[in-house]
């Protein structure tokens, strides 16, 4: 099975150790909490803060406490998934799920990618309305230009895409500090708003949109990918120390983006609904009504710059999400230019769409809608999680401890049972209103129940795997067919490829068939995880030492039947691993399994038998 690092291009790109003084170390360390912090800050958080300022004044305020510091729970563990399996949230429920599973895993994350899209979009194309009168049909179509942007920053390296978001999160935040000072809120009001309470049912929908908003599914996919940007000593002392680092970069970034969403919140109090303008959602309505309100017109230049800083910023960080599930759930790597125009038009296809068929109007509906999504999707990524990193095997000794556990699975709780809640209501209130309600009854509630039923599988799943014993990371066969063997030898030093699938049955009979019971046999095994790539023969991840294991497993078998075996394991890309094993010893022949790839994945993917065969020197037998 073929494993990819994530984010390929940018991989391991930034290395600490190289670093003289600590605190160059501690910086060298710091940036893909920034990366993740803008899709705290995005068009979609503005519209749900904009709503609940407007409508409940500053009561919501404690739904921004409380879901930054989930968020700051959660980011966490995803950045400790990353640093200690090296493996991002998308490879890892890759490797834990089956592949039905993962696939409807992939189609939710996507779903929850392309909400955020349809936020960010929306929200750059409002802020070129608003700075510069430019359509927003027109706005929107400008936004795919977005992919060449990121592009351009990801040859320049990941440091210069770092600094690029960290200017525009300066921007975002300089533009509040000044809104914030003419506003001129009421600092009593606000205390009031710490404390928790929820005013009614339509309270609890800009809530839930808040906190989907605030916590945000891709930021956990990217936050995964990203830490592994950083190559550090793999240690245990340079593993703890990276985990350190990254909390600190987690907590000072994730604070910042707090502070951005609380001023917007407490920029629409003190202005609209201490006005009494209850219905102030649009974005739109929010800059017109700035500069009378407010008595200058830098209040609304000032939330427009901001507001295209954020859709610009967000829009960059959603693609990379895009790009880390699409690779890590299917194992589907093709071009980068490719793969980030199609996330963008997932993206703008909707968006452009909506405001065709419905008007400039529905922006504010759609951008609350957005985020609604986003926290539905937020159990189906979350529980993996949490599963992922108390696994004590897998996270070689740095699982989360057990108050930390306790404490995401109450997170977990309240905010799938949040979204219980609201997609009860909503059905119920569809069933009520409904003159004709079969639809809802053939195709939403069963729809409902599947994904609820989803739900409870992803959560159990991986508690009976550990059960049962440790889930296997590769598709081990869990019978090795041995058979007695007697004819004369036709080859004398027979090497074998094995990948642990099903083909690796008909490699060693083919072997057995050809070498009998006098022929020594070599299997080799080419590890592909990150560390492979990286450490080469001293990686010590837990599937480097899964694979040496079940190769053991297999020579123990066959010397049971009398057979001379010896085993191999290399490191790195099976394309030159195995042809450096073969042709450093005296082989006679090369097995190995073709792996049912036909011509279109070969062109698109490439073929390791074809890459093998070209450099050895001897036999070789595909077995199929």
């Amino acid at each position: 099975m073929k494993k990819n690092n994530s984010l390929e291009e940018v991989h391991n790109s930034i290395d600490t150790g190289a670093k003289t003084s600590v605190f160059k170390r501690i910086l060298a360390f710091f940036g893909p909490a920034y990366m993740v912090s803008v899709g705290y800050m995005d068009p979609g958080n503005w519209a749900t803060d904009l709503a609940g300022g407007s409508r409940f004044g500053y009561t919501l305020l404690w739904v921004l406490l409380m879901s930054n510091l989930m968020a700051l729970l959660l980011q966490s563990l995803s950045a400790r998934l990353g640093i200690v399996r090296q493996r991002d949230l998308a490879q890892a429920s890759r490797d834990t799920y089956s592949r039905p599973v993962n696939f409807i895993l992939y189609f939710l994350a996507e779903i929850a990618i392309a909400a955020c899209d349809l936020a960010e979009v929306l929200g750059m194309a409002i802020g070129l309305e608003l700075l510069f009168d430019i359509p927003l049909l027109w706005g929107v179509s400008i936004t795919l230009l977005d992919t060449f942007l990121l592009l351009f920053l990801m040859n320049k390296g990941i440091k210069k895409m770092e600094a690029f978001i960290i200017s525009l999160i300066a921007i975002i935040g300089l533009s509040f500090i000044i809104e914030i000072f003419l506003a001129e809120p009421e600092m009593s009001e606000m205390a009031k708003g710490l404390i928790p309470s929820i005013p009614g049912g339509e309270a609890l929908y800009i809530a839930i949109g808040i906190i989907g908003a605030t916590v945000m599914p891709h930021n956990l996919y990217l936050h995964s990918s990203l830490v592994q940007t950083r190559k550090f000593d793999r240690t245990k002392k340079g593993i703890k120390q990276a985990i350190k680092y990254n909390f600190w970069d987690s907590v000072i970034a994730l604070n910042l983006a707090f502070f951005v969403n609380a001023a917007i919140l407490i920029l629409a109090a003190a202005t609209f609904y201490r006005n009494g303008m209850f219905e102030i959602a649009e974005i739109q309505d929010a800059h017109k009504l700035l500069q009378p309100l407010l008595g200058t017109k830098w209040a609304a230049i000032l939330f427009a710059l901001a507001l295209i800083a954020a859709g610009q910023s967000s829009t960059i960080t959603g693609t990379l999400a895009g790009q880390i599930v699409m690779e890590g759930y299917l194992n589907l790597r093709i071009q980068p230019w490719v793969r980030r125009i199609l996330t963008r038009l997932v993206a703008i296809v909707p968006a452009f769409l909506a405001i065709y068929y419905f008007g400039e109007r529905s922006t504010g509906e759609l951008l609350i809608l957005s985020q609604v999504i986003l926290s539905l999707q937020l159990g189906f990524a979350i529980i993996p999680l949490i599963h992922f990193v108390s696994n004590k095997q897998k996270m070689q000794g740095f699982e989360i401890s057990l108050p930390t556990k306790i404490v995401s699975w109450l997170v977990t709780l309240v905010i799938v049972s949040l979204n219980i809640k609201l997609v009860y209501d909503e059905i119920h209130s569809w069933l009520m209103s409904s003159e004709n309600p079969v639809y809802i009854w053939v195709f939403v509630i069963p729809l409902a129940v599947f994904f609820l039923f989803l739900l409870v599988y992803i959560t159990i799943k991986p508690v009976l795997e550990k059960a049962r014993g440790q889930a296997k990371l590769v598709p081990h066969i869990d019978k090795i067919i041995v058979s007695e063997n007697n004819r004369s030898i036709t080859y004398a030093n027979i090497a074998i490829a094995l990948d642990f699938s099903e083909i690796d049955k008909k490699s060693l009979e083919s072997a057995f068939q050809l070498g009998g019971k006098e022929a020594k046999y070599v299997l080799i095994h080419i590890v592909e995880t990150v560390g492979a790539f990286v450490y080469g023969d001293k990686a010590h991840d837990f599937e480097t030492m899964s694979d040496a294991r079940y190769l053991d497993e297999y020579k123990k078998k066959m010397e049971a039947f009398g057979y001379k075996v010896e085993v191999r394991l290399g490191f790195g890309n099976p394309k030159t691993g195995i042809p450096e094993v073969v042709n450093g010893a005296d082989f006679d022949i090369l097995i190995m399994g073709a792996h049912g790839h036909n011509w279109v994945k070969d062109l698109l993917f490439g073929t390791t038998v074809g890459a093998v065969r070209h450099k050895i020197n001897i036999p070789v037998l595909i077995t199929v």
